[in-house]
């Protein structure tokens, strides 16, 4: 099958030009003018004359069908990448949760093959989960990547919480093995005492939660994360949603004494809400981890973003109703379970409130949302980019059209969405995973079971 996208202008992190894309059996296998005359006999011909023509966003940091034992994530792989598909997202890697006590890590990878494997409608791979480390989880790391999967993720908080040592060694076990150690950073046991302090001081509204998990809590934990990676040999480090300035100023200073192989993401929310959203009538809504933060902090995150210092915006989605599973932190945020939707919201957001109102460009839209993702987490180039040989997967956006963004629009299983009533400048007209309308007009047109596992490849070097 072949199918041809004319006129369009094409968007790569270094430049934006006016060419025709023609895909055959899934992958692009031509750019340049006029291909119309040249391969007359498409399927099917596009005209995308006037608008942008996007790779497919990859998203590589989602909780679909989650257990947080106090409650499971309302998307599951069906309903939560239909919501992804119809945002212009093309691609996940989903955050595997936390399997029984002493468990191996091929466990939850078992798990959760059997939760995506026919039902998730566009590409997806999973992160490994660490919950214990001793010389089997070492050892089977190796394997995990056998099995396509070349990145695992320690958490610095919670109940199966990874200590220094088992974290220096988790680097470098994955740093022999050309893999990334993603971390959420968090200093666990100042949280656990904060929580306690407003808790028996009966401060348990919701913007308690984020005076709870202040900005020093995360970034004295992206700090000694750093400091272990590289004690480490500059062992490949990856912090998740990374959301305060303080934390930032800890990458950088990093980065300026020469440690290599430091990786950032940040998330949709912690760009373009405040902590003042725990101070309205639905807080609830709003309690993840990290929590929201301040003005000033966004302002440093959009710099840091700009800038490079900041690599990857992917988006937390772990989704909760806010009528249902929220409602048990009504009188107690410490009861509330953690997260909240953003899969389908995040590339339009990017555009809108990055590239509209230049805070980025179009460029570094696509290398955050696109390229970058692709490359850290070994999907690049048949997945970030359009050239010939990669993956037919592009989001066309129209950048004149203007929208308000409400729960509405959306396509997932939860009931709200954290952006309900954001004026929008631009829309997105169409998905396409590898040559197929899989969205069009924000319908969905694809099909449950279409998405395929990725096995990503290992992580070769510094971007």
């Amino acid at each position: 099958m072949k199918t041809l996208v004319k006129n369009g202008m094409i968007v790569s992190p270094e430049d934006t030009y006016e060419a025709d894309v023609l895909i055959e059996d899934g992958v692009i296998e031509c750019i340049g003018k006029n291909l119309e005359a040249k391969f007359g006999d498409a399927d099917k011909v596009i005209d995308a004359k006037g608008k942008y023509v996007l790779p497919g966003g990859i998203d590589v940091h989602t909780h679909m069908d989650i257990d947080v034992g106090i409650a499971r994530a309302v998307d599951d792989f069906y309903t939560g990448t239909v919501a992804a598909a119809c945002g212009g997202t093309t691609t996940i890697v989903d955050h595997m949760g936390f399997g029984p006590a002493g468990c191996p890590l091929h466990h939850q990878l078992d798990v959760y093959h059997g939760l995506a494997d026919d039902k998730a409608v566009i590409d997806y791979g999973f992160h490994g989960v660490v919950q214990h480390v001793d010389e089997s989880i070492l050892n089977e790391l190796e394997t995990m990547m056998d099995d396509g999967v070349q990145s695992t993720k320690v958490y610095m908080t919670y109940g199966y919480k990874i200590d220094d040592d088992g974290i220096l060694e988790v680097l470098k076990k994955m740093k022999e093995l050309h893999g990334i150690t993603a971390f959420h950073c968090e200093n666990h046991y100042v949280v656990e005492h904060l929580k306690k302090e407003y808790g028996d001081a009966g401060k348990t509204a919701p913007i308690y939660h984020a005076k709870s998990r202040p900005n020093l809590a995360e970034a004295e934990a992206v700090r000694r994360v750093l400091y272990l990676a590289k004690l480490a040999g500059d062992a490949p480090v990856y912090i998740v949603h990374l959301s305060c300035k303080e934390s930032l100023e800890a990458v950088e200073e990093a980065r300026r004494n020469g440690q290599k192989n430091i990786f950032v993401e940040t998330c949709t929310q912690y760009l373009t809400l405040t902590e003042d959203r725990y101070k309205d009538p639905d807080g609830l809504k709003y309690i993840m981890s990290p929590p929201l933060r301040t003005q000033q902090d966004l302002d440093a995150l959009w710099k840091g973003l700009e800038a490079g210092e900041i690599q990857i915006v992917a988006t937390d989605h772990c989704p909760f109703n806010y009528a249902k599973e929220k409602q048990d932190g009504k009188d107690d945020f410490r009861k509330c379970p953690n997260g909240a939707p953003g899969v389908e919201e995040r590339m339009i957001l990017l555009f809108s409130e990055g590239v509209m109102k230049n805070k980025i460009s179009i460029n570094k839209l696509v290398e955050v949302a696109c390229t970058n993702p692709a490359k850290v987490y070994g999907m690049y180039p048949k997945k970030g980019i359009i050239e010939p040989g990669a993956d037919g997967d592009l989001v066309i956006i129209d950048a004149d059209a203007k929208q308000t963004l409400t729960h509405e629009m959306m396509h997932g299983a939860v009931d709200y969405t954290s952006y309900e009533g954001t004026d929008l400048h631009g829309k997105i007209d169409l998905v396409m995973q590898r040559g197929n309308i899989i969205a069009e007009n924000n319908e969905f047109k694809g099909n449950r079971g279409d998405g395929k596992y990725l096995y990503r490849k290992p992580f070769l070097g510094d971007l």
